[in-house]
């Protein structure tokens, strides 16, 4: 008797304990007052060619994976037929989707800090609009958090970018990692998975910079890489340029450690006492008589003339970084929002 009582105790134990997972995975995913689980952030510039089967597809992929959600489209100043597109989607699904329009373009990143801004779910999920990355898998990367992670970050796992996009992103991961201690493995990925109090955390920064996975990356507890599909872009131009990865690079610098200063701090020291060996062989040269021209001089010259230039722009990025911390600039003006709720905003509003 005795046996089989302590048989049904464990039956019920384990059973138990297999009712708690469940339940302890069901959390991931709980309604806030409004019933939003899930709040997915798209930022679209000018993106008219894509707008059709991005929605479709997005709306589609949502409304089959049976939980409550949101999808909130921030148009960054787009220039072609992208806003009233969103106007009539929104007509047709004013259920599910929220407009966001700024009065002028302020960049991918500022627009998705808009979003974050404004969303009512429990987990966030962002996606770019290019098509590149597939709004079918926004539901694996729900699935991934469920076994207890609170960002799922996607990286690609074979890209479908030109030569230059794909080792300039490739070059900027590795410097990140070395300069900041930030370990990601693809930051250009748009399409991640957060726990909403790591939005709330980003949010309440008033970050300047404009590496929002990086800065999401700090609040994280406990992040996961997770591989997703990359495809080539179909329609529409690509928004990157050479200025922009370049200028993406001096955020990433700059907005999350002092190893910069303090590499140039050592580069000076370095240089001082090459310098004063030099010096000294010049000096010895001439003695002896072995003093041949001033080629060299000039070259040693032009090398700490351009690394003085180089550090003082990088010591103005950090001074311009206080600069608008101090005045407190909006960092964005949002010009219209679209949504169904007892008032509907028209007005410009500064953030």
């Amino acid at each position: 008797m005795e046996k089989k009582e302590k048989t049904k105790i464990k039956k019920v134990a384990t059973k138990k304990s297999a009712t708690e997972k469940k339940s302890a995975a069901k959390k991931v995913l709980t309604k806030k007052k409004d019933g939003v689980e899930i709040s997915i952030v798209i930022p679209v510039f000018n993106e008219q060619e894509n707008m059709e089967a991005l929605s479709t597809r997005v709306l589609g992929t949502m409304d089959d994976y049976g939980h409550s959600y949101e999808l909130i489209f921030v148009d960054d100043g787009s220039s072609d037929k992208t806003p009233q597109m969103l106007r009539d989607l929104f007509k047709k699904r004013s259920d599910v989707v929220r407009v966001i329009s700024f009065n002028g373009n302020y960049g991918q990143y500022v627009a998705i800090l808009a979003g974050f801004e404004h969303v009512r779910g429990e987990v966030v999920v962002t996606l770019d609009a290019d098509l590149q990355n597939l709004p079918e898998e926004i539901p694996d990367l729900l699935e991934k958090m469920k076994e207890g992670y609170d960002l799922v970050g996607g990286y690609r796992k074979k890209r479908h970018d030109n030569w230059f996009r794909t080792y300039a992103s490739k070059t900027v991961n590795w410097f990140r990692a070395k300069t900041t201690g930030i370990h990601m493995r693809d930051h250009g990925c748009m399409l991640r998975a957060y726990k909403r109090y790591i939005i709330d955390e980003v949010v309440k920064t008033r970050e300047t910079s404009t590496f929002i996975t990086a800065l999401a990356q700090k609040f994280a507890g406990n992040p996961v890489d997770f591989p997703v599909t990359h495809q080539e872009r179909k329609a529409g131009d690509s928004k990157y340029n050479l200025y922009k990865l370049i200028r993406i690079t001096f955020d990433l610098m700059t907005g999350f450690s002092l190893a910069p200063l303090q590499a140039f701090t050592m580069v000076g020291m370095t240089i001082s006492f090459a310098s004063l060996i030099y010096f000294f062989v010049e000096v010895f040269k001439k003695v002896v008589g072995h003093h041949h021209g001033f080629g060299l001089h000039f070259a040693f010259v032009f090398l700490l003339l351009s690394v003085i230039i180089l550090g003082i722009g990088l010591l103005g990025e950090y001074l311009g970084r206080a600069y608008f911390a101090v005045c407190d600039h909006p960092r964005f003006v949002i010009r219209e929002i679209l949504e169904k709720s007892e008032k509907k905003s028209s007005k410009t509003k500064s953030k």
